[in-house]
């Protein structure tokens, strides 16, 4: 044995070699970095190892199972609320007359305002505060646009309620994976089961509601009094969704992310983190301040040797195009956040244009068919839910597979939701139309949920809500395009399915080109 291996390794030998080093001096070749060396802030990343060797070392506990509960929720409520829109579409137009897209349009502002101001705002404030503010906006206004007298009243409370829902993934997807160890980063994947409950939920209550306590739907006159139905969906809803909020504030202790505090440069904060989550899940953790301050000086020591100097990023409280400049520091970063960006604008587009107007095809589909009922159009999307659910679990199992990962299930999915959009022309039945629409939206599930985690895996965490929030926004700013469309297109042709199908296909190849490939390697 050399006289070096009888000595411990300090963090600094670790970092040279770009491999992990925990707490207990042990290197962890299981757990490698997404990032090669000078694509992020090298402080930060030295400091970011550690963090990660410490989560590792503590493992998957009762905190982190918590939180892939609690986190949950906003993708229940991402679900929920952008589909409500086109739920109460029908019965809300019949009491209030109004041009249909324009309620969609309103929830879109709204979403997208709420993406651009949370999503970057959990950079400069933190995650607790918008995590929770989030799920309760979208409560309190959800409850409040049961009573709307007016269509204006509706939409501007849907447009606010907006404002909570589209914050929700951009916070909720960096807050989980802030503080899962690199070997769960598929449950984010996984997550994406409370995206389809969500669904399922809706259309449980949209199902008896509607059906049961709505205008006829050939009544020449509709009074409030007898279109209760989609009221009530809103002041049920609602109040689920504060219920949701409740147990996150009162009764899960949610810590700041530890990698947002060490990019702040509050080391002994994070430190304090990390042992707190430690004893609530009844395990140790040997991560010191020390160890945090020794590896940021030697990455620091390193670049001053030979490059320029640098200093974290993101320790201002104020706004800075820093976070996103991080994003694009390097050709091969630049190009992933890029694509990311066109991925979700282009499949944010293509089925907004088709979800948020499903219950008005089926219906106006199915009045060929003779099937035109709240009824059977609500039945229907109740299967569509339950499709919905086993697609999170095939892509949790997917990702994680040798020569697919998460690139090659994207582009899959993507392809085979394109495929199915296209093949539901070709019903001539209700039943038919039904069968095509069960595989788009089985397929488009893993397809979002794979999307949604691996865009928070290809950003540094100290710059992951800046990146949520472009690529939310970018999907955001093509949702306000699709009502805008819809209200110069003819919604009893083809043509909107098409459009859609082409732009999810086309997605599917993008997706390949994305220059890394998350699974095995540990987010920072």
């Amino acid at each position: 044995m050399s006289s070096a291996d009888m000595h411990p390794k300090s963090p600094s030998d670790f970092e040279k070699k770009g491999e992990i080093y925990t707490p207990g001096d042990t290197p962890m070749p299981s757990s490698v970095d997404l990032f090669e060396d000078g694509s992020v802030d090298p402080v930060y990343q030295a400091k970011a190892r550690l963090i990660n060797s410490a989560l590792q070392e503590m493992g998957m506990g009762k905190y982190q199972w918590w939180l892939f509960a609690v986190a949950g929720f906003g993708w229940f409520a991402d679900s929920v609320w952008p589909l409500l829109g086109g739920l109460i579409l029908s019965p809300a137009v019949q009491e209030l007359h109004f041009n249909g897209p324009f309620l969609s349009l309103a929830q879109n502002i709204g979403l997208l305002i709420g993406a651009v101001f949370w999503g970057f705002g959990c950079d400069i404030w933190g995650r607790r505060w918008s995590f929770n503010i989030t799920l309760f906006l979208a409560g309190v206004f959800g409850l409040a646009a049961g009573g709307a007298p007016n269509f204006i009243t509706l939409a501007s409370l849907l447009a606010v309620l907006g404002l909570g829902v589209g914050g929700n993934l951009p916070v909720d997807s960096a807050v989980f994976l802030d503080f899962v160890p690199g070997t769960h980063q598929y449950l984010l994947t996984v997550l994406s089961i409370w995206w389809s409950i969500g669904q399922l939920v809706a259309d449980l209550f949209a199902w008896p509601l509607i059906s049961n306590f709505s205008c006829p739907q050939d009544a020449t006159t509709c009074a409030r009094a007898d279109n209760m139905g989609w009221r009530y969906l809103l002041f049920a809803l609602g109040g689920m969704t504060l219920f949701l909020w409740a147990i996150r504030f009162f009764i899960f202790p949610l810590e700041e992310s530890p990698r947002f505090l060490v990019g702040r440069g509050r080391d002994e904060e994070a430190v304090a983190v990390i042992q707190r989550i430690a004893k609530f899940n009844g395990r140790e953790c040997s991560l010191t301040v020390d160890q945090l301050r020794a590896a940021g000086d030697a990455a620091n020591a390193r670049v001053m040797e030979g490059e320029r100097k640098h200093k974290i990023l993101s320790e201002s409280s104020e706004f800075s195009v820093k976070h996103v400049r991080a994003l694009f520091a390097t050709p091969k970063l630049a190009w992933s956040t890029s694509l990311l960006i066109a991925l979700w604008g282009i499949i944010g587009l293509a089925s907004t244009l088709y979800n948020s107007f499903l219950p008005y095809l089926l219906s106006r589909r199915g009045a060929k068919f003779g099937d035109s009922s709240y009824y059977i159009t609500y039945r229907n999307q109740v299967v569509l839910g339950v499709i919905g659910v086993p697609g999170a679990f095939l892509a949790g199992w997917a990702v994680e597979q040798p020569y697919i990962g998460r690139k090659g299930t994207l582009a899959l999915s993507a392809g085979l939701t394109g495929v199915f959009l296209f093949a539901s022309t070709t019903a001539r039945s209700s039943n038919a139309l039904l069968g095509w629409n069960c595989g788009y939206v089985f397929h488009s599930n893993i397809m979002y949920g794979v999307l949604y985690a691996i865009s928070p895996e290809l950003f540094p965490a100290k710059d992951r809500g800046t990146g949520n929030g472009l690529t939310a926004t970018a999907t955001r700013v093509f949702g306000i395009m699709a009502p805008v469309i819809a209200l110069y297109a003819n919604l009893q042709t083809a043509v909107p399915v098409y459009v859609s199908g082409a732009l999810i296909i086309g997605s599917g190849g993008l997706a390949l080109l994305l220059p890394y490939e998350p699974r095995g390697k540990a987010s920072i």
